[in-house]
């Protein structure tokens, strides 16, 4: 079992950054991906981006490429995710999440994801 405690949302300005934290116990995390999704008013739940925690492999969706960053820090057993010139589009509750991981993949599919925490919400404004 791993609990996840997502920290860090809030209301921020178009082009302003925001940085969410995802502190993860009950267990260690190798051999695992941890992925940032989120969902928007009205749209389906929207893989952002992953990390695997043994080797740091990345993986973004498209749209964030280049504004998101993904990392972890070990010694505090936490997932970070930076987000810099946000846009109003990245408006969404944002929830991290664990995944087994095998050969480094991270997948984008929310199924493959067994726990989940309870969400932080981010708000662009135009």
């Amino acid at each position: 079992q791993v609990q996840l405690v997502e920290s860090g949302g809030g209301l921020v300005q178009a082009g302003g950054s925001l940085r969410l934290s995802c502190a993860a116990s009950g267990r260690p995390l190798s051999g695992f991906a941890i992925g940032w999704f989120r969902r928007a008013p009205g749209k389906e739940r929207e893989f952002v981006a992953g990390i695997t925690w043994t080797t740091g492999n990345t993986r973004y969706v498209d749209s964030v490429k280049g504004r998101f960053t993904i990392s972890r820090d070990n010694a505090k057993n936490t997932v970070l995710l930076q987000m810099n010139a946000l846009k109003p589009e990245d408006t969404a509750v944002y929830y991290c999440a664990v995944a087994a991981t095998y050969y480094g993949l991270i997948s984008t599919t929310h199924d493959a994801y067994i726990f989940w925490g309870q969400g932080t919400q981010v708000t662009v404004s135009s």
